[in-house]
């Protein structure tokens, strides 16, 4: 079913087979990263919860099992449970990334851009040498940069560390973190110089993998950054053909309806056609959740919704930016991102 691209079957394998050997690692870490990039949040911590007594200290690798339901626990907004599940873990293993991970994730979601600066650089040394997460983790790190507004910051890192990394690993989740990270400064109006070029560089040759739509819209970022036309047709072309007939593979099933209006949303914007963009994204906001990734991840689809009806000339849409605003203030209280955003937004219904 994995092979296949069933993940959902694939998952109800994997839970059949912690039901009988609840300390399976390898069966429940294939469940976390299924339920991951199915945007199953609730069943990716209930996953771990189920199984979590078995994981005694007297158990090998234990500590990293509180990693997994920590990350759970912070994708359902169980913040204060994950924190402390993290902590935790790091006080039995201080160089378990993904434990770091979390408690990076709460400070962003909490918009405590202090305390989570603080934390990355007293930790760093702890996690830098892990091999698949510290690119991720820096990124997270960048985040922080990019909601204070300092964005040499945030680039130093990403020239230090995220591109870097992603050179020399060519992961996806590498290529991932340099796309988001460079589109977020790309919305708040940096000038990035050849980085989409240097970028487009490594995931040209992903244009056409169709594995996941999550990976899919963030290349097209990278092709859409360096202008390239040419490959973001057929990022496009490609995927509208293999939708037509998507037979049991699950994220093709959701690239009429999810990925492809998610995918045009981004070339409308980049192409000025700000209503286009919010016409498109607005009405699948809350889907987008099934492509997977982290509330964290995601959030730059919100950041371009934003963007877009702020720069519409529509007065509804700029009204629409206003609420969406507000909305964001009420779930992430004292962002410094969402402050800069909300007086942009009064700045353009002044001059209304």
């Amino acid at each position: 079913f994995f092979i296949s691209r069933q993940l959902p079957k694939a998952c109800d394998l994997w839970e059949q087979i912690l039901q009988s050997h609840p300390t399976d690692l390898l069966a429940l870490k294939f469940s976390q990263d299924a339920y991951f990039y199915l945007g199953y949040q609730i069943q990716m911590r209930d996953s771990v919860a189920r199984v979590y007594p078995f994981w005694t200290p007297d158990v090998p690798l234990s500590s990293y099992v509180k990693g997994y339901y920590s990350f759970g626990l912070m994708e359902t907004n169980l913040f204060d449970r994950a924190e402390e599940l993290a902590c935790e873990a790091l006080a039995i293993n201080r160089t378990d990334a993904w434990s770091v991970h979390t408690i990076a994730h709460v400070n962003e979601m909490k918009a405590e851009v202090k305390k989570g600066l603080e934390f990355m650089k007293e930790t760093e040394t702890n996690w830098k040498n892990s091999d698949m997460l510290a690119c991720h983790n820096y990124w997270h790190w960048a985040l922080y940069f990019i909601e204070k507004g300092e964005y040499e910051a945030a680039l130093t890192i990403y020239d230090n560390h995220i591109a870097p990394r992603c050179l020399s690993s060519g992961s996806m989740l590498d290529i991932v973190d340099n796309c988001s990270m460079l589109y977020r400064l790309h919305l708040e109006g940096v000038k990035l110089g050849d980085r989409w070029n240097n970028v487009l560089n490594i995931t040209k040759k992903h244009t056409k993998d169709h594995v996941l739509l999550f990976n899919d819209v963030h290349i097209l970022m990278s092709s859409l950054g360096a202008k390239d036309h040419k490959t973001t047709d057929e990022l496009l072309t490609t995927l509208q053909e293999l939708a037509k007939a998507p037979c049991e593979d699950h994220e093709l099933s959701l690239a009429p309806g999810l990925g492809l209006p998610l995918c045009q949303a981004f070339v409308e914007f980049e192409n000025g056609n700000c209503d286009k963009a919010v016409d498109l994204l607005y009405p699948i906001r809350y889907q987008l959740i099934q492509l997977g990734g982290s509330n964290a991840q995601r959030d730059v689809f919100s950041q371009l919704l934003i963007h877009a009806a702020l720069n519409s000339k529509s007065q509804a849409k700029q009204n629409l930016a206003r609420c969406l605003l507000r909305e964001r203030d009420g779930m992430r209280p004292n962002s410094p991102m969402t402050e800069r955003l909300i007086r942009r937004a009064a700045a353009v219904h002044s001059m209304a």
